[in-house]
């Protein structure tokens, strides 16, 4: 895919900004006292999808280590079968950067997102996002996605200048 220079910078994440891209995972607002009122619960935070094509779910700790700002972005992948799921283990910040879904991703369509350290976020099935960029090292997320038969993750790489994501601010 050709991408001609373009400079993203990351706006704080929020529910409005992120929904066409799949869901922001967040306490605050609507809950339920359970356990003879000693928990909060924030129930059905996510649209989990990985049962197509006879998918489970799987889950698993990522350690992912920082990236250098500013950072080229040179590639980004979606996963066709299933939703993916981030949520910090660590209260971390962490950056997105994503694309509609699509057959390949627009490059003036793709936004960047930057997450308060306590936020996750759930990709819909389908949409396009560079693989999850930290911000400090370690940083830890628990990640939900698809396990099962079936190819589940395309990958798409730039040509030309490129998109450069610098940092939030």
């Amino acid at each position: 895919m050709n991408a001609a220079l373009r400079v993203l910078r990351p706006e704080p994440l929020t529910v409005d900004a992120f929904a066409g891209f799949g869901d922001v995972i967040q306490t605050g607002g609507v809950y339920e006292l359970i356990n003879r009122g000693t928990a909060r619960q924030f129930a059905d935070l996510a649209g989990i999808d990985v049962a197509a094509d006879g998918g489970r779910p799987r889950i698993s700790i990522y350690r992912a280590g920082p990236y250098t700002l500013p950072l080229t972005i040179a590639m980004l992948e979606r996963h066709p079968r299933s939703s993916q799921f981030f949520m910090p283990l660590h209260d971390e910040k962490f950056l997105i950067v994503v694309a509609p879904a699509g057959e390949d991703p627009d490059a003036f369509a793709m936004r960047a997102f930057v997450t308060n350290g306590r936020q996750g976020i759930n990709y819909h099935r389908g949409t396009w996002h560079h693989p999850i960029i930290a911000v400090r090292d370690p940083s830890e997320f628990l990640v939900v996605d698809r396990a099962g038969d079936g190819r589940n993750c395309d990958e798409i790489y730039f040509e030309g200048d490129g998109i450069v994501l610098r940092p939030p601010g």
